[in-house]
């Protein structure tokens, strides 16, 4: 078997995790909790990116950090492309309102692109440097130092003012608003999205433990790399 194949399946996942990232963000949640609208804080790629921080962190597991930083920069070019061919893909087919101006896609996939880059890396340094000690704490302590990173990031450079040399604003976004759509402080849409979306980010990280402690038991340790 040669050495791409055996990573093969870790090379996929990641793809298909993020493809479907990139497809479920077009769309909000439905409903609400008590005052709270979901639609006004969540997407439903909320609920499968964080998943891209298990891919890594069982790569890193199985293969070592050599591995999941291969699996990082194919995921990061993964990213780039769906961020920029799948909206105009959806909106020509009906699937989605309002299509979003080209040089807009690109302030997003630059978004995008280093908000992934930065935290996969950062979770794999993270990983790495706790791998030795209880098999939980390097999984949990590099995907929430990671999750932290990627919503700053992404939401800072595709949303914030202080980027706009980097494409168009959303207009939407920068307007202010409740924070989390009903509490009393008032702030610009972006930061209550960013607050939501690293809300389901965190819980995701403590439920992925369950797959991740279930895979990860059935292998050795790997030798610790740089």
């Amino acid at each position: 078997m040669t050495s791409f194949s055996r990573y093969l399946p870790f090379v996929a996942a990641m793809a298909l995790v993020v493809v479907a990232s990139n497809i479920l963000v077009q769309f909000p949640m439905r409903g609400a909790i008590g005052g709270l609208s979901l639609g006004d804080i969540l997407t439903w790629g909320a609920f499968t990116y964080p998943f891209s921080f298990l891919v890594t962190d069982l790569a890193n597991r199985r293969y070592g950090p050599a591995v999941a930083r291969r699996i990082v920069f194919i995921g990061f070019m993964t990213a780039v492309v769906c961020s920029i061919i799948v909206p105009p893909f959806l909106f020509r087919h009906g699937l989605i309102e309002f299509e979003t101006a080209a040089d807009r896609l690109v302030r997003i996939a630059v978004a995008s692109g280093a908000a992934f880059l930065t935290a996969q890396l950062l979770d794999v340094t993270v990983f790495n440097r706790l791998r030795r000690q209880n098999w939980w704490r390097a999984p949990i302590v590099g995907t929430l130092v990671g999750s932290v990173f990627d919503t700053v990031v992404f939401f800072t450079i595709a949303f914030s003012a202080a980027f706009a040399f980097a494409g168009p604003s959303d207009g939407f976004a920068l307007e202010t608003a409740p924070l989390m759509g009903m509490l009393p402080v008032e702030t610009t849409r972006w930061i209550s999205w960013a607050l939501g979306d690293l809300s389901v980010k965190l819980i995701i990280a403590v439920v992925a433990l369950i797959p991740y402690r279930l895979l990860a038991a059935r292998w050795s340790q790997p030798a610790v790399a740089v």
